[in-house]
């Protein structure tokens, strides 16, 4: 059965355009990828743990940010590959990037080497507008960028 993970979107309005903070993957296999290889702060739901508590829980262990403020529900979209769901909010936020403390997983590495590394499950954080967004953003997550546009209308549209 496909997993379920909850996310949060932290959104900023820039001289009157809409940013999102996205992060990094962490780790050997996504340290040379770029294009596709952002996502919103998310991870997995626990068994009986309310979504939205689990966005928030994610969202402060990958980025080491306390999430305050309005929580909008951005609904769920699901990744192409092996079906996985993301149900996900946003809330207005601000923050420099690269101030960002994740927390660390350990794995074998180089594989079959019998040496375990530890590596951020995040290994950087920046703001980009929805179209920057577009390019960088895996695509299973893009339509919860396009609601949060959707939802603040004129408000995020340059004057």
């Amino acid at each position: 059965m496909p997993k379920a993970s909850a996310g949060l979107v932290m959104y900023r309005l820039n001289d009157g355009q809409l940013e999102v903070l996205l992060v990094h993957l962490g780790g050997p296999f996504w340290a040379k990828k770029d294009v596709g290889a952002w996502f919103i702060p998310k991870g997995e739901i626990a068994a009986g743990e309310d979504e939205l508590s689990a966005a928030r829980r994610e969202f402060e262990e990958e980025t080491g940010i306390q999430p305050a403020g309005n929580f909008q529900p951005l609904g769920k979209a699901k990744h192409q590959r092996g079906g996985k769901t993301v149900v996900a909010w946003a809330f207005e936020g601000q923050c420099d990037p690269r101030s960002i403390k994740s927390n660390v997983f350990e794995m074998e590495w180089p594989p079959r080497s019998g040496k375990r590394r530890q590596f951020p499950e995040v290994d950087r954080a920046d703001w980009f507008t929805v179209e920057a967004a577009r390019n960088k953003l895996h695509q299973g997550e893009f339509p919860l960028i396009e609601r949060l546009q959707e939802s603040l209308g004129d408000k995020s549209k340059k004057p």
